[in-house]
């Protein structure tokens, strides 16, 4: 059996300023072959998606998972790195349009599988149903817009009492222990999200992320200390040493960052706080940094204790009310599925399925004769 590794992430999210995407940093833009899938809901989109994953997997090929906030059981991508090969879901919200149609990028039109007779049949209630679901999403993102003013007055009181000197200290510090290697060309960034509001809840796959880290920095402090900022000065820093710079934005507000990986470090790091707080499973060495050193608390508390606690109450509980509506529009897409699922001709998607496998196993071979090709001669 394979130990191939799965990374998880989300390339989109549902956040306060609505849907935002990240989705033209999915792949690389020198990839080998893109296959953009089209097709309704219940198509078997992410399906297709899975079985290829999986057979890569069996192959021994790492895979990222480029999972749905919007339906915890879907993805909207699988990305095979080594082969630079993406399979992505291009209908919305997340449209895709391809780039080099014909010589990358590639349209399979799932749509071309089911009984359009059977789908006119349900014409009313697929409308009805699509309007219902479309309806819950902009009541998650004005939900989500509350917490977000309620984490900035949260922030707001919490930044005046914070001493800035020794935070730039901090940062100043962490920048010499770390970019002790010669600058390279030019470095790669890459911008997605580690944590989804999906039906399930709060989710973040980001263990996952951490393969090939060493050392892991844990940022630790209530909103408003300035670990994000930090975060966003690690990166700036990095990018003058020509290093790539992986971004992983915060799924309440994208200005913010999560969670930063340097690749060519080994070095991460992540903020461990609320709304989103996360406790690493990682067997690597730990760094823990804690903003919240450098507060006045006594004075914060006793001048703003009772506001803070009524943000933290409202940024929590307007979180829940754009879970609670996520979860509803999960709840009525599923509804719509089943009037897609009769009507398809899933034996066709499988031998589309196949077609494709063995066209990205042409990569396969290609990759291991160019592996044999390259390697040094050895002398027997």
């Amino acid at each position: 059996m394979s130990n191939a590794h799965i990374k998880k992430m989300f390339p989109g999210a549902v956040t306060s300023q609505g849907f935002y995407s990240f989705y033209h940093y999915l792949i690389e833009q020198d990839a080998n072959h893109i296959f953009v899938l089209k097709g309704g809901p219940g198509v078997g989109k992410s399906s297709f998606m899975k079985k290829i994953a999986q057979a890569m997997l069996d192959r021994g090929y790492e895979i990222e998972y480029h999972c749905c906030s919007s339906d915890n059981g879907s993805i909207d991508g699988v990305v095979i790195p080594k082969l630079k090969i993406g399979l992505l879901d291009g209908t919305a919200p997340h449209i895709v349009d391809p780039k080099n149609p014909g010589a990358v990028d590639e349209i399979i039109n799932l749509g071309e599988y089911w009984n359009e007779d059977m789908l006119k049949k349900a014409r009313d209630k697929i409308i009805a149903c699509s309007a219902k679901a479309s309806g819950y999403f902009p009541r998650a993102y004005f939900a989500l817009k509350e917490a977000e003013i309620a984490l900035s007055e949260w922030k707001h009181y919490t930044s005046s009492y914070q001493d800035w000197n020794q935070i730039n200290q901090m940062t100043l510090r962490v920048q010499r222990d770390i970019f002790k290697i010669p600058p390279k060309d030019r470095s790669k960034e890459r911008h997605l999200f580690a944590w989804g509001h999906t039906p399930q809840g709060k989710t973040q796959f980001i263990d996952s992320l951490l393969k090939g880290t060493e050392t892991l920095y844990i940022l630790k402090g209530q909103p408003g200390t300035g670990k994000s900022t930090f975060l966003s000065k690690i990166a700036e820093r990095g990018k003058t040493y020509g290093l790539d710079i992986e971004y992983y934005h915060n799924t309440l507000d994208p200005e913010q960052l999560d969670l930063i990986i340097l690749p060519d470090l080994q070095i991460a790091m992540v903020i461990d706080a609320e709304p989103y707080a996360y406790t690493p499973n990682f067997n690597g060495k730990r760094i823990t940094l804690d903003f919240e050193e450098s507060v006045d608390k006594s004075q914060l508390m006793e001048e703003c204790g009772e506001d803070i606690r009524d943000c933290q109450i409202r940024v929590n509980q307007h979180i829940t009310r754009a879970l609670k509506h996520s979860s509803k529009a999960k709840a009525t897409h599923d509804l719509l599925e089943t009037y897609y699922v009769p009507a398809m001709n899933f034996s066709k998607v499988e031998e589309k399925l196949k077609t494709v496998l063995d066209r990205i196993l042409e990569y396969d071979v290609e990759e291991a004769v160019a592996v044999v090709t390259t390697s040094p001669k050895t002398n027997s």
